[in-house]
C-alpha cells in the first residue's frame, strides 16, 4: 500500500497542485508572475552564483531527459554502451550538479549576508533555495560519490520505465520497490518541489525568454545623477 502511495498517488498529487496552482496564478496574479532582479542591490556574487545555477539546472536538465525520458534500448541501439553511459552521465551529471549546487550556496549566502537582498527576501525565497540545493545535492551525491563508490546504479531498468509510465496513466509501481534509498529520497524531494512552483518564484521557468542571450542588459541609473535631456 506505501509503494501505491509514494509512486502512484504522490507523484500525481503533486503534479495537479503543479497544474492547477499555475493556472490559478497565471488567471489571477499574472503581476506575479516573474522573479524581480536583485541586481540593484548586489551585482558580484549574483554574477557568479546566477549563471552557475542557471548553466547547470539546464545541464541537470538535459542529463535527466537523456537518462530517465530516452529508454535504455536508443543508446543500445547507437552501439553506446552501459558502462560508457554511465562514465559520460557520471562526469556530465556531476559538472552540472556541482555548478547547481555551487550557484545555490553562493545565492543563499548572499540572501543571508547582503541585508538589502536579505530584507526583500521572504520565506517563499529561503525555501525554494534551500529545497532547490536539497534536491541538487542528493542527485549530485548520487551521481558523484554512490555511483563511484557503493555501486553504478542502472536506474534506466527501474526508474526510468517508472517515471515514464505515469506519462501513460499505467505506474508499474513496483519497480520502485528496490531502488536504493536515496534515488527514493531524490525523486520525492523533487515531486514535492515541482508542488511548491506555483507558490514560489520558480513559476518563471514556464516563462522562458527565447530572445533572453540575445537582448540588451538592463540599464539602472541612480535618480541622484539623472539631469533632465531638454
Amino acid at each position: 500500500m506505501a509503494d501505491i502511495f509514494w509512486w502512484v498517488i504522490f507523484p500525481y498529487i503533486t503534479v495537479t497542485i503543479m497544474i492547477l496552482g499555475l493556472l490559478y496564478r497565471y488567471a489571477f496574479r499574472q503581476l506575479t508572475w516573474a522573479a524581480p532582479s536583485t541586481n540593484f542591490f548586489e551585482k558580484k556574487w549574483l554574477r557568479i552564483g546566477s549563471p552557475l545555477f542557471h548553466y547547470g539546472i539546464v545541464l541537470a536538465f538535459i542529463g535527466h531527459v537523456m537518462g530517465m525520458v530516452i529508454p535504455m534500448e536508443f543508446y543500445q541501439g547507437l552501439g553506446i554502451s552501459d558502462h560508457l553511459y554511465h562514465i559520460g552521465a557520471i562526469w556530465g551529471g556531476g559538472l552540472a550538479g556541482l555548478m547547481v549546487v555551487a550557484g545555490l550556496i553562493i545565492l543563499l549566502i548572499r540572501k543571508i549576508t547582503i541585508d538589502p537582498v536579505r530584507i526583500k527576501a521572504g520565506f517563499a525565497d529561503f525555501f525554494t533555495v534551500l529545497a532547490l540545493l536539497f534536491v541538487a545535492g542528493t542527485g549530485t551525491y548520487m551521481t558523484i560519490i554512490f555511483n563511484t563508490t557503493v555501486v553504478a546504479y542502472e536506474y534506466r531498468e527501474t526508474i526510468g520505465p517508472w517515471f515514464r509510465s505515469l506519462f501513460v496513466f499505467m505506474p508499474k509501481y513496483e519497480l520502485m520497490s528496490g531502488v536504493p534509498f536515496i534515488f527514493k529520497l531524490h525523486v520525492l524531494s523533487a515531486f514535492a518541489l515541482f508542488a511548491s512552483i506555483p507558490f514560489t518564484k520558480l513559476v518563471h521557468i514556464f516563462s522562458f525568454p527565447i530572445r533572453y542571450p540575445a537582448r540588451s542588459p538592463q540599464q539602472y541609473r541612480s535618480r541622484s545623477n539623472y539631469r533632465r535631456q531638454g
